[in-house]
């Protein structure tokens, strides 16, 4: 299944003076280039909610519950009054609103919405995050929302639901969009943008690990595609510049169940707003 547009979006670079801080704390000491690395791939950017999102964000029922198992809190949105709920999650420096056309659409169909600002995210409090969090969010929503019929989630929220289906949520199909795979893929990645040596991504795993005390690349999305017995429809767009789509193939050939769905010139962003994508995702779901 294919779709077209046009003008991709560009990936995004990272300032040039976080780049020379970087050089200048890595000719210092490898221990300080660490931490300065992991606090700026913990750090999301929050931004403005945009005009489009304004009357999902005024006509949501939001609640700031507290994740006790992170112990952070995050705010909550509920968009519509069906008992049929599909659960959304964002991405990285996303927000609750984001999926707002998607959204939109479900409604229009009789589902309502469930969706979530991450810590540290939109009205989330917090400066710093890890998909974990994500996870343990979407597993006490569960609790205290579900039960969901599906879910959606954007990139890193896509991630966080394949996750969260190997911990245990239940949800009857699923579709991600433009969603990442292999952690470390992602963190070298990070570390060639911030122009800093190979190494500094593996000290960085490493400081994460004792932080969390499992492996970082457990939380790759196509070790639990391989445990998710579920429909899955994996999203993503062929010019996507932040998450390639080597990811989608690789995501749906680790999927028991898995259909997948490439678009073109949509990039990370624009992709939400896809008519064709919007209606692929709605039926996949209905169906």
């Amino acid at each position: 299944m294919a779709t077209n547009a046009k003008k991709p979006e560009k990936s995004l670079k990272i300032p040039r003076l976080i780049v020379i801080t970087g050089k200048f704390l890595a000719a210092i000491s490898d221990k300080w280039v660490t931490a300065f690395a992991s606090k700026l791939f913990t750090t999301p950017l929050k931004h403005k909610i945009p005009k489009r999102e304004a009357e999902m964000d005024a006509k949501s029922r939001q609640k700031t519950i507290r994740i006790t198992s992170i112990n952070k809190d995050v705010v909550v949105y509920e968009f519509g009054e069906s008992p049929k709920k599909i659960l959304f999650s964002h991405g990285w420096s996303g927000r609750g609103t984001q999926l707002v056309k998607i959204a939109e659409a479900f409604l229009k169909e009789g589902y309502s919405t469930v969706s979530f600002d991450a810590p540290a995210h939109g009205k989330s409090p917090g400066k710093t995050t890890l998909m974990p969090e994500f996870i343990a969010t979407i597993l006490q929503l569960e609790k205290e929302y579900g039960p969901f019929e599906a879910a959606v989630g954007h990139s890193l929220g896509g991630m966080s639901l394949l996750n969260a289906m190997r911990l245990g949520l239940k949800i009857d199909k699923l579709v991600t969009i433009g969603s990442g795979d292999i952690i470390k893929d992602i963190m070298d990645d990070f570390i060639h943008k911030l122009e800093l040596k190979p190494e500094v991504s593996d000290w960085m795993r490493i400081h994460f690990e004792k932080q969390f005390g499992q492996t970082m690349d457990s939380y790759s999305a196509y070790l639990s595609a391989k445990e998710i017995d579920i429909p899955v429809l994996v999203i993503h767009d062929n010019d996507d510049f932040e998450v390639p789509v080597k990811c989608a193939h690789h995501i749906k050939g680790h999927l028991k169940k898995g259909e997948l769905m490439i678009t073109y010139g949509l990039g990370h962003r624009k992709i939400l707003g896809s008519e064709k994508v919007i209606a692929a995702a709605v039926d996949f779901i209905k169906s």
